[in-house]
């Protein structure tokens, strides 16, 4: 970064004024900042254009910084002209006035109701809202009920359908009997869709086992034990002092006497969790330090680099025994799992076989866990996800397409030198170097998770089909994502074969019924709900219309999400449209064929 001029140092100046703060002194140089967590250590988005022009521009339009938009300025693709959706014996009426916009939910259930749309969320597949509600449609109706709960609205819009969904059915929820607002936007969503002090979601990670629940940092409490990260305490008086003045900006009372951390702590993630409120953010949407830390030390001194890193001298990071030195990558992604962690909903299972609950959980089957599903990987301390996906704009669909490719072997390559060469790529794949199957990532990061647009995504736990968790412990094997008509036995004998392993038969019996079965038929009569998500997914994809009758029944699978994907596949398979109501969770009584005609 080069240094700054007087004029646009002014303007930091001013800017960092207008919110009330006082820039701190630069100790160091070189180094990453003494602090990059607390509320005095961010200097906001706009401090970075200067230097930064062609990043910040790519930025400000990124789905990513409008993860969280006002609905006044904001460009919004649901249609807020009149729209109904209809969902069981309820509806939700979407209309605007002027600037504002208003959700008007009647349900037979939970009564009439009217909101004022406050935020427009996400920005990429889908837009969901919060809203506060309202007496009327005019400027000046008065807010019905608590007048700082933002509360998120039951329906969101999907831009790959062009139509509206409960919001709930984006995950792996059961069926839900109404539209009804659900909780509160910010107590459950403003620390990852918007930018806040580091410091705010770190409290229940600092204080461990026993804290309250909240929307703060847990992505190492779903990691194995031998994955995990831990913040020790090194200055315990620092920490309280720090605890006080941010429980103090959030409106709360601090302690008045000495107390000890936890109990410290634990008021502190109460104060939050009820206290926090757009006034309270550094921005609205993802900022840059949202991801590079508090960078108002390096804002005045170019030698004070961001770090991706909590840095702060009341609390170190501590890897596990025997870790090593934390590498760059490392840092890189565990920022990006501060928000993509999630395991969603209160679904049971999550892939290798495991429990979402368990002591060794698995991998997750939709979207947003891509992060915490990579640390599970063999790649994540070498290769940061920025190797792949861009941080500061939108991803270029064909570039990532073409890291599905042999020409996106690079990547892996740069550290895997041996599988360069076409001649080590084919001994090492047993498929043609050139073909779909010398894709690195075909094999290593199979098409086998649940993305929002109804379209399967890939899964970020780095491994190989032939682990023996994955073959033993899922359905379907994933070699039939590409090979998507064979049977357990040629499957399995293919891949023992190929690369010298051995698998039990008995398990393999156990979860597809007979080794002559068809992995992916067996897979939808048999297995689990998002492991029937994919099989149907791919029997469409495949166009294998002989699975048309195994496909239609998920139409009543109890997981709406997994009905959604049905019907995709259906009309993949027929050819025709499915005009089944999804959201009523019933199996028609027909459905066309592929010779039948409209």
């Amino acid at each position: 970064m080069r240094a700054t001029c007087p004029l646009v140092l002014a303007v930091m100046l001013a800017a960092c004024a207008g919110r009330g703060r006082t820039p701190r002194a630069v100790v160091s140089t070189g180094t990453p900042p003494v602090s990059n967590i607390l509320r005095t250590d961010y200097a906001g988005s706009e401090a970075c254009a200067g230097c930064h022009p062609k990043i910040y521009e790519a930025w400000r339009h990124s789905p990513m910084h409008n993860m969280t938009r006002l609905p006044a300025q904001a460009s919004v693709r649901a249609p807020f002209d009149g729209a109904t959706f209809s969902f069981k014996q309820d509806s939700a009426h979407f209309d605007s006035r002027g600037d504002a916009r208003f959700v008007r939910l009647h349900s037979v259930a939970y009564g009439d109701h009217l909101y004022r749309v406050t935020k427009v969320i996400g920005g990429r597949y889908r837009e969901d809202f919060a809203g506060r509600e309202v007496s009327s449609t005019e400027p000046d109706a008065p807010v019905i009920g608590n007048t700082t709960d933002e509360l998120i609205l039951p329906v969101s819009y999907v831009f790959d359908t062009r139509s509206f969904r409960l919001k709930g059915y984006s995950v792996m929820v059961g069926e839900r009997p109404g539209l009804k607002a659900g909780g509160v936007w910010n107590r459950q969503c403003i620390l990852c869709h918007n930018t806040a002090p580091l410091f705010d979601g770190l409290w229940g990670a600092v204080m461990g086992a026993g804290a309250p629940s909240y929307q703060g940092e847990v992505v190492d409490r779903a990691l194995p034990s031998d994955r995990r990260f831990h913040l020790r305490i090194t200055d315990p008086v620092a920490l309280m002092g720090a605890l006080s003045d941010e429980v103090s900006f959030l409106g709360g009372a601090p302690s008045a006497a000495p107390a000890a951390v936890r109990p410290t702590l634990a008021a502190a993630i109460h104060t939050i969790d009820i206290r926090l409120n757009q006034s309270h953010l550094v921005e609205v949407g993802i900022g840059c330090e949202a991801c590079h830390g508090g960078s108002r030390a390096h804002v005045y001194q170019r030698g004070v680099l961001p770090s991706f890193a909590p840095q702060s001298p009341f609390l170190k990071v501590v890897p596990p025994p025997g870790h090593g030195e934390i590498t760059r990558a490392e840092s890189i992604n565990r920022g990006c799992a501060r928000c993509h962690q999630v395991l969603f909903s209160r679904y049971p299972w999550t892939w290798e076989g495991e429990t979402r609950r368990g002591g060794a959980p698995g991998g997750s089957h939709i979207t947003s866990g891509e992060a915490r599903d990579f640390l599970l990987g063999g790649c994540a301390r070498q290769m940061a996800c920025t190797a792949c996906h861009d941080p500061h704009g939108e991803d270029d669909r064909a570039k990532l397409a073409a890291l599905a490719t042999p020409a996106g072997n690079h990547v892996c390559t740069t550290c895997h030198g041996a599988y360069a060469e076409p001649k080590a790529l084919k001994a090492h794949a047993h498929h043609d170097p050139a073909g779909a199957g010398g894709a690195c990532i075909a094999c290593h990061m199979p098409r086998k998770n649940m993305g929002l647009g109804y379209e399967l995504t890939r899964y970020h736990r780095i491994g190989s089909p032939t682990d023996r968790a994955r073959v033993e412990g899922d359905r379907p094997l994933e070699c039939v994502l590409c090979h998507q008509g064979a049977r357990v036995q040629d499957m399995l004998s293919a891949v023992e074969r190929f690369w010298g392993k051995t698998y039990d038969r008995r398990r393999l019996t156990t979860l597809y019924g007979a080794l002559d079965a068809s992995v992916l038929r067996a897979t939808v009569t048999r297995g689990k709900a998002h492991e029937q998500a994919v099989a149907v997914a791919a029997l469409g994809e495949a166009h294998i219309t002989e699975a048309t009758q195994d496909v239609a029944g998920q139409l009543a699978n109890p997981y709406p999400l997994v009905r959604y994907y049905a019907r995709r596949s259906l009309e993949r398979l027929t050819g025709h449209p499915v005009r089944v109501d999804i959201e009523a969770g019933g199996v028609p009584p027909s459905w066309p064929s592929a010779d039948d005609d409209e």
